[in-house]
């Protein structure tokens, strides 16, 4: 378990939505790739120093909390200790005899990294719904005007309902975010790399690959996570498969993600030349191509 909730979060990092905007804020594909290089360099430090952390916090509890002078009943033990899971970083500080300053900054970068990341999703989800689904399929004819107003609208939406799910507290933060990153992983990584190294790779392999790793992941999650269970009303006995639990369930929707777009890709029609002279394009940024730069 511990293995396949590294896995999917390190896979999940990759295809993050708030991640991939960052493609879309650079001129050029080589500035694309050392955004992305380097947004990912500085997660790996938070991934590499929260064990760290962990291992710090565990370390100030057993040796300057467990056994300190207590006013009322003597001795601190640690049978006496309650701690809560989100009070536990904001505390460390103040256990290890550090300034409350400290503490305060701790909790002003917390509440900046969680409303960085609230807000990147929310544009992506806004945008995603105005543009790809407004635009290009419900009403292709309408103006930029139009289009910026149901983004912005959708925006508010979508905050809404992520307001109203966040107050029924489904489940612990560490779930919540597991799971994102688990859904991100097998619905979009299979498809961007096999979308960037294959050729051969086609939209429906790529939309049924999508659909079919988000099923199997929200499948699994759906059956063995208790809130889910409940909201689904859920009665058949908790079956794990192989005991992995559903935090990390993502490492199942991966590998059927790309089995379904290899699959579904080789038995449709390929992508035409200009699609995969583009897709040379994206791996090769130098490549110079007719029919690409006609597509353009």
């Amino acid at each position: 378990n511990f293995l396949a909730l590294i896995f999917c979060l390190m896979v999940g990092t990759a295809a993050l939505p708030h991640i991939l905007m960052r493609y879309y804020t650079t001129p050029s594909v080589k500035e694309a790739r050392q955004s992305v290089t380097w947004s990912l360099f500085f997660i790996f430090l938070l991934y590499f120093t929260a064990p760290a952390l962990a291992v710090l916090v565990k370390f100030d509890v057993y040796t300057l909390l467990v056994g300190s002078q207590f006013s009322r009943d003597g001795i601190v033990q640690l049978a006496e200790i309650v701690i809560g899971g989100d009070i536990v970083v904001l505390a460390t500080p103040e256990i290890a005899g550090l300034p409350y300053v400290i503490s305060g900054l701790v909790a002003a970068g917390g509440l900046a990294a969680a409303l960085s990341t609230a807000d990147g999703l929310l544009l992506t989800i806004a945008n995603a719904l105005s543009h790809d689904l407004y635009y290009k399929m419900i009403d292709p004819h309408a103006s930029t005007q139009r289009r910026v107003a149901i983004s912005k609208a959708l925006l508010l939406v979508v905050a809404a309902i992520a307001a109203f799910v966040a107050m029924q507290k489904p489940a612990d933060i560490l779930f919540l975010v597991s799971a994102a990153f688990s859904l991100a992983a097998a619905g979009f990584f299979p498809a961007l790399v096999l979308g960037v190294f294959w050729r051969r790779a086609n939209k429906w392999g790529a939309t049924l690959g999508m659909i079919a790793g988000l099923s199997v992941t929200f499948y699994y999650m759906a059956v063995t996570q208790p809130w889910l269970r409940r909201v689904f009303e859920v009665t058949s006995p908790v079956e794990l498969w192989w005991d992995i639990q559903p935090i990390s369930a993502g490492i199942f929707g991966i590998p059927l993600g790309f089995a379904v777009i290899i699959i579904v890709s080789l038995l449709t029609p390929a992508p035409d030349k200009a699609t995969q002279e583009m897709v040379d394009h994206v791996r090769y940024p130098n490549l110079k191509g007719d029919t690409y730069k006609h597509a353009t």
